[in-house]
């Protein structure tokens, strides 16, 4: 898939403010600063599609943006720490959960993982909640070049080992650098897939 056309379409605090469910969605969601505005900008050649921003927390809607007139990528609010209050973070956390459950159009939700660190709780622990409701999902390894490959490998196998001890299959896991674009053409080509597979042959 190449991507031709990206736009901004709306911000949304509840489901029901969403653009009409009539297009294929996959969102993208990961712990607070694990680069998921760096790597929405990469994957659709743009430079400030997304907002990055140093300060965790900065995504605090549901962004849609429209992907060649055909689909939509959706920016969700990180999951973590952000400097918002108690009440602020549950807010989202029912915004983020009543869209993951409810939404009839997304297809994948794309988890990003620090591929620095060693499995987290946090991470865990929400791609547990996935598996558990059904959501349909892979994970990105995000920040690839930020160490050597056999760190990375090392982090990508213990994930995976750490997920089999509570799945059946480990879900889908790809590998992806925001600086030097490893992964894009593997997860444009996981979107196109799941698009024939699940949606044109629907419609």
């Amino acid at each position: 898939m190449i991507i031709k056309q990206a736009e901004f379409q709306t911000s949304s605090s509840k489901i029901s403010q969403c653009p009409p469910p009539n297009r294929a969605e996959f969102a993208f969601i990961g712990r607070s600063n694990v680069g998921k505005s760096s790597l929405i900008n990469m994957l659709t050649n743009r430079k400030s599609l997304a907002k990055t921003s140093s300060t965790p927390g900065k995504t605090q809607l549901i962004n849609h943006f429209i992907i060649n007139n055909d689909w939509y990528l959706v920016d969700l609010p990180g999951y973590g720490y952000a400097k918002v209050s108690k009440s602020e973070r549950e807010k989202w956390q029912k915004m983020i959960n009543n869209y993951l459950l409810h939404r009839e159009s997304l297809l994948t939700v794309f988890v990003l993982v620090d591929s620095r660190h060693e499995p987290q709780k946090i991470d865990l622990e929400f791609i547990n909640f996935l598996g558990e409701n059904a959501v349909p999902m892979q994970i990105i390894l995000t920040k690839t070049d930020k160490q050597s490959k056999g760190k990375t490998v090392e982090n990508l196998q213990l994930l995976r080992n750490t997920l089999l001890e509570n799945w059946e299959e480990c879900p889908n896991i790809l590998l992806s650098s925001a600086q030097n674009g490893e992964g894009k053409e593997e997860i444009l080509r996981e979107i196109e897939s799941i698009i024939n597979q699940y949606w044109n042959n629907e419609q």
